[in-house]
């Protein structure tokens, strides 16, 4: 048998087990720091999953809100519409109103002058 041969059947030597331990400990280190490259990772991956959960329930949120207040503006513009309506049509009336109580005026202040000429040539 070799040297090599022999060494590698043979039980370790103090030297070789401390060399096998600290590549070992060095392997074992690597990988704690992976798992926690890869946890942390995972955890970030959530938070993003559930940001764009929200995100999404917001735009949701944000369009229902626009599609009723285009409906609200809707129906406030024809509201609009028929206040506008309904105010020309009280104004003619208003108008329709002072012109006949003008003839209304007229007519009264014009019996009156009869009645005062009436008045005077019965004197």
């Amino acid at each position: 048998m070799t040297d090599e041969k022999l060494l590698e059947t043979s039980e370790p030597t103090t030297e070789q087990a401390l060399q096998q331990w600290r590549v070992a400990e060095r392997l074992v280190a690597v990988a704690r720091r992976g798992k926690l490259a890869a946890q942390a990772a995972a955890d970030a991956a959530a938070e993003a999953a559930e940001a764009a959960t929200a995100t999404a329930v917001a735009a949701k949120a944000a369009l229902t809100s626009m599609a009723l207040a285009e409906t609200s503006a809707a129906k406030t513009a024809a509201a609009a519409r028929i206040i506008v309506t309904e105010t020309g049509i009280d104004l003619a009336d208003s108008q329709t109103d002072q012109a006949m109580s003008e003839v209304a005026e007229a007519d009264a202040q014009n019996r009156y002058r009869e009645a005062v000429a009436r008045a005077a040539e019965r004197r």
